[in-house]
């Protein structure tokens, strides 16, 4: 590790200016800040060399090189919100000039496309549903007209066995059960496609302890993540005890 006694380290006048030269031209701000966070990296590198601090001379200047590394940090922020709000500003303005147009959200609520689907949906949905009822009930019946026609058929062969004129007039009701099944099956795909609507399933819970053995069950891993981050923001509020945690205090240097 490096010894503070015989080396010392300043970025602030370490650093040589761009500014030697008359024909060099300015530095920006960003390489300015870049920079000298690399040469405090840099100089980070010699202190963390694997060996721990063993007296308070190498802590300290341990100490004033973290404190410039985090000051230099705080200034590259500052650099980089005031770098980017031109753009920053520029995109919000083009994001709340079309959000009230097609916007989907808490802050900035529904625009005109949104709520104007949403109440032509309001108005179609009933009607839809209306019309697709119609076309199930028909298909329905024409699929029951189907099946028993089907059956009529296949009764008359049964029983027109040695009789010619019998089969002559059970073959027709097959004909017309091969017809009444194409129509059944027309009326079938009818009342199930072009409907303009579509599902929409819903889970409601209707027994919390089954479905939290179920969840754990599936995806115990991820169970426990939500359970440890229920965990975690109660001892940030300020509590010590928490049901089924060790609640243990790890102190850090900051």
């Amino acid at each position: 590790m490096k010894n503070p006694d015989t080396e010392t380290y300043d970025p602030y006048n370490a650093r040589t200016t761009a500014q030697a030269g008359h024909n060099n031209p300015p530095t920006s701000l960003y390489e300015e800040i870049k920079q000298e966070i690399e040469d405090l990296f840099d100089e980070a590198k010699n202190f963390a060399d694997g060996e721990a601090i063993d007296n308070q001379a190498l802590a300290d200047a341990v100490t004033e090189l973290h404190d410039k590394i985090h000051d230099a940090g705080n200034r590259a922020d500052t650099a980089r919100k005031t770098e980017a709000k031109p753009h920053d500003d520029a995109k919000a303005e083009i994001q709340a000039r079309y959000n009230k147009l097609i916007g989907n959200t808490k802050t900035s609520g529904k625009g005109k496309v949104v709520l104007g689907k949403e109440v032509l949906q309001g108005l179609l949905t009933p009607w839809r549903n209306k019309v697709a009822a119609e076309k199930e009930a028909a298909a329905k019946a024409a699929r029951e007209e189907a099946d028993r026609v089907i059956r009529e058929a296949q009764k008359a062969i049964q029983e027109s066995a040695g009789n010619l004129e019998a089969r002559e007039q059970a073959e027709e009701l097959v004909k017309e059960a091969k017809q009444a099944d194409r129509w059944a099956k027309r009326g079938d795909k009818a009342a199930t496609t072009g409907t303009g609507l579509r599902s929409v399933w819903h889970c409601d819970l209707v027994d919390e302890g089954v479905a939290l053995d179920w969840a754990y069950g599936r995806a115990p891993e991820r169970f426990k993540a939500v359970v440890q981050a229920m965990a975690e923001e109660t001892v940030r509020a300020g509590m010590r005890q928490v049901p089924g945690f060790n609640v243990r205090e790890e102190r850090v240097a900051r």
